[in-house]
C-alpha cells in the first residue's frame, strides 16, 4: 500500500510597513494604537493594530500587497 502525504507550500508572507509604535503600558482606558490606526482608516490607509512581543509594544502596520 502506498502512501500518499499532501504538502502545500507555504503562504508567502506579506510585506508589512510599520507606521506607528506605541508601548504596551499606556494608562488604562486608553488605547493609543487603535486610535492611530483608526485616523489612517478614516484617511483611506489600511491599517490595523498587531503586538509586537519581543519589543512589548503594539505596532499599526499596512499590509503591502504582493
Amino acid at each position: 500500500m502506498a502512501s500518499y502525504r499532501r504538502t502545500t507550500p507555504p503562504a508567502p508572507k506579506a510585506q508589512r510597513t510599520v507606521l506607528e509604535s506605541f508601548p504596551a503600558g499606556a494608562p488604562r482606558g486608553q488605547w493609543p494604537a487603535e486610535s492611530y490606526a483608526a485616523e489612517q482608516r478614516r484617511e483611506g490607509i489600511p491599517a490595523r493594530v498587531v503586538m509586537d512581543l519581543a519589543t512589548d509594544s503594539f505596532l499599526v502596520v499596512v499590509e503591502a500587497a504582493s
